[in-house]
């Protein structure tokens, strides 16, 4: 069978084989994740993090399909039918991603989060191909007896975490993001329906850990990253609040249904029109609406717009983890009361301008399925009993954890 040959900046020529997988690759819902950044706001510190979620998926892909190979070449037998629905799987893993990736969810629609809307997606598709991705649905919602493909699609140790921290590292040029996923999937075997990675790749998996938890805190909760996601969300909150008071906004006709309507769960599940309308969505929508918007007669969502669209982004005090929760929203209080004066607005609309985050975020989480390590003696044994850097109480979890508080620059 022929293939698609694509060329990968981190691994080289990739072949998607042109069946169902090429299929995939050309239907209009995995060709909008080129117009849908990987990293959101990022590129408002790394100015070169611009790649796409479809460059993500095919890497992912490519990771997927090295994994297979290995894991057949060791012994696991893997129908091809079951290699290409995994392959089909991590393709479409991303495909619910809305613009500018996590940033607007639970903002642009509530309470749906973008695995459900990738299975939605997914079975979608489905239709369409009458009935070819029920396998990769199957995958992808664990409910195939291998446990170890949704293992491989979804896990501490997936193929979809190994390419997004090596090329989310490659793309901002952060040094410290890069891990050797060749030699991960080398070393990966199979033990009682579970990927476990052989003796000699403990200091691999501890490299990638500690890759992941460097580049959370140094590219994906930098603070101006998540300042510039801040203003992204309360110009959209103030939009849709100016909206339920059917006030006119620019918008092109897919942003018009999330702004003029609520969107939850619900509405998602029953109305055909919400996913017909997510479909349309790309970051270019919010780009466009943001420009037009700095000229809005409203005073608040026209200082947010220019915020975001001038890199005017709001001011960041990060506090660690002893701080209470108390404590930060009277802070928060005191900086509304001062934004409300300075701005000429009310308290209450000052809270779009002043906002806070608690974030929290473990290397390694034991309470989960954690990562076996495959002894000599062909134990396994979890990497957190194994590593110096790892070390765990399997009882515990381990959280580094930080408070943002944002405020307009006064």
């Amino acid at each position: 069978m022929s293939a698609i040959i694509i060329n990968d900046p981190l691994y080289g020529f990739t072949s998607v084989p042109r069946g169902l997988l090429g299929q995939i690759i050309d239907q209009p819902e995995f060709q909008r994740l080129d117009h849908i950044r990987q990293l959101g706001t990022s590129s408002f510190v790394y100015p070169s993090a611009k790649h796409s979620r479809k460059q993500h998926s095919i890497g992912a892909f490519h990771l997927m399909q090295e994994a297979l190979l290995i894991l057949s070449q060791k012994g696991e037998f893997i129908f091809d039918s079951e290699r290409e629905a995994a392959e089909a799987a991590i393709l479409l893993h991303d495909v619910g991603h809305g613009p500018f990736s996590h940033v607007l969810e639970n903002v642009l629609t509530i309470g749906v989060h973008h695995e459900e809307i990738s299975l939605k997606i997914m079975e979608r598709i489905n239709r369409r191909l009458h009935g070819d991705l029920s396998l990769a649905i199957k995958i992808f919602k664990d409910e195939y007896p291998k446990h170890f493909l949704h293992e491989l699609l979804s896990s501490q140790l997936d193929v979809d975490r190994m390419d997004y921290v090596n090329r989310d590292s490659f793309y901002c040029g952060v040094q410290e993001g890069s891990i050797g996923t060749a030699r991960i999937i080398k070393m990966l075997n199979v033990r009682n329906d579970h990927l476990v990675v052989e003796h000699k790749g403990l200091h691999t998996v501890e490299n990638y850990l500690m890759a992941r938890r460097l580049m959370y805190w140094q590219v994906y909760l930098h603070k101006t990253v998540v300042a510039a996601e801040e203003v992204l969300r309360s110009a959209l909150r103030r939009a849709k609040w100016l909206a339920r008071r059917d006030q006119i906004l620019f918008s092109t006709p897919a942003l018009h249904y999330f702004l003029y309507n609520h969107v939850d769960a619900e509405r998602f599940s029953n109305d055909p029109k919400a996913l017909d309308n997510y479909l349309l969505l790309t970051d270019a929508d919010m780009i466009s609406a943001l420009n037009v918007w700095q000229q809005h007669d409203d005073k608040i969502l026209s200082i947010l717009a220019q915020n975001f669209m001038k890199r005017r982004l709001f001011k960041v005090e990060v506090f660690d983890g002893e701080v209470t929760d108390i404590e930060i929203a009277q802070h928060v209080t005191r900086l509304q009361k001062e934004a409300a004066e300075a701005l000429g607005i009310n308290e209450e609309d000052a809270s779009y301008f002043v906002t806070s985050k608690r974030v929290e975020k473990d290397m390694y989480s034991p309470l989960s399925e954690g990562i076996g390590i495959l002894q000599t003696d062909d134990s396994v044994t979890d990497v957190g009993r194994l590593s110096n850097i790892v070390r765990t109480d399997p009882s515990q979890e381990y959280k580094d954890r930080k408070h943002y508080v944002f405020h307009q620059r006064l």
